[in-house]
């Protein structure tokens, strides 16, 4: 499943999402994985959810971060959720169409039992249609 914190620049996205990291390991029986692109909330997390700066590797497209995702889950099969922060900037998909990538991590969760929660620095309604439909918090 793959689910959409959407929202402008500064209108608490970020917290959200650690807010939900950090409820979802009180009922994990999995790992919970956090990529980010700095190491600063690192201090925000529990510590038994794995903070992964994607700025340390060299990621720089969609296809690059796509199989960044497939390593992660090849070398951890207990992930449960990936919650993703500055989706768009981690993905380099600034100003680009999201919709593929969208359903490329819709297969992959699908086939891996993997969840995504991801926040996306747009507007809801500025989505296209398959990532509308993945929407669960709208700021």
């Amino acid at each position: 499943m793959v689910q959409i914190i959407a929202g402008r620049k500064g209108k608490g996205k970020t917290k959200h999402l650690l807010d939900m990291a950090n409820n979802g390991i009180k009922a994990a029986t999995g790992s919970i994985v956090y990529l980010d692109k700095s190491s600063k909330h690192m201090y925000e997390l529990n510590n038994r959810i794995r903070l992964i700066n994607v700025n340390e590797y060299p990621v720089a497209t969609s296809q690059g971060f796509i199989g960044f995702i497939c390593g992660i889950i090849s070398q951890d099969h207990d992930i449960e959720t990936m919650f993703l922060d500055s989706f768009l900037k981690l993905a380099g998909l600034e100003g680009e169409d999201i919709s593929e990538t969208i359903t490329t991590l819709e297969g992959i969760s699908e086939k891996y039992n993997v969840n995504f929660v991801l926040s996306i620095s747009m507007d809801a309604a500025e989505m296209p249609e398959n990532a509308q439909k993945d929407v669960v918090v709208s700021l």
